[in-house]
């Protein structure tokens, strides 16, 4: 029964009934943030939405009865696990707010799509030079915070009266967003050299670090990609031997077949 369970999960039919779901279950909630389609249909969505929770359900008690310890040492099935029992919480008094979370399921596609599971996979592989990138930016931050808050808190105290404004004022910066007319050329009426302070954060911060950033992340999806291309190609190999093997120990038997059919029938010719 247990092995009838995980092989009609894994059907590729299975799968794709699921993700289906999923996308509806995605549109159904975006709609329930529409005032007209609520007014139009509202106990209709509602209806179908807890239909597909209860799907997911019985989905995910299929798949701890089919993997059982299995299922809670994988980290795909936990956060679907996670993601389908904060929807069964009642959403009123101090979990009002799990409400907004049955969105959460729509992260689902992640775990049920094998190219999106690996691009997850990649970057999660990534978050150790991310992190060290991160501390390095992190850093910069606070150097050129301290510099900033020195120089401008008396001409310009609404975007460097103190270190968090500075902070906030030159992560404004490195997005590039409104960073020339909005806040440098303003800060050069007062600092005709203020510009020396912005280019260089600029070109350290935005142009270096985040590149830098960007350069792990392909780096880390190219040597995740390259280790499932190895594994494959191990898998096939392995496939490949069991089956010489198989062949080769049949070949054997044959021969050895072969051999008794001869003897029996050179026994019965001297007969």
């Amino acid at each position: 029964m247990r092995e009838r369970v995980t092989r009609w999960i894994q059907q590729p039919r299975f799968q794709s009934t699921i993700i289906g779901l999923i996308l509806l279950n995605a549109a159904i909630l975006g709609l329930e943030t529409w005032p007209a389609a609520m007014e139009a249909a509202g106990g209709l969505l509602k209806t179908v939405d807890r239909i597909i929770l209860a799907v997911f359900v019985v989905e995910i008690a299929l798949r701890i009865y089919a993997h059982r310890a299995a299922f809670w040492r994988d980290p795909w099935s936990l956060f679907d696990f996670a993601v389908v029992a904060i929807a069964l919480v009642p959403a009123s008094g101090p979990f009002a707010v799990l409400r907004a979370l049955r969105v959460l399921r729509v992260l689902r596609l992640l775990t049920m799509v094998p190219s999106m599971r690996r691009v997850v996979g990649a970057l999660l592989a990534a978050i150790p030079g991310l992190g060290s990138i991160a501390l390095v930016l992190a850093i910069i931050f606070y150097v050129f915070g301290v510099i900033g808050t020195n120089l401008f808190a008396d001409t310009h105290p609404q975007w460097f009266g103190t270190l968090g404004r500075s902070l906030y004022t030159l992560f404004q910066v490195m997005t590039l967003e409104s960073w020339s007319m909005g806040i440098s050329r303003p800060v050069m009426e007062a600092h005709p050299y203020a510009w020396l302070f912005f280019v260089t954060f600029i070109l350290v911060a935005t142009f270096t670090m985040l590149n830098l950033f960007i350069a792990i992340i392909v780096n880390a999806m190219q040597t995740f990609q390259e280790a499932e291309h190895q594994e494959t190609v191990q898998a096939l190999h392995d496939t490949q031997e069991h089956i010489e093997s198989e062949l080769h120990a049949e070949m054997r038997s044959l021969r050895a077949e072969m051999k008794e059919l001869r003897a029996l029938l050179g026994t019965r010719a001297g007969r």
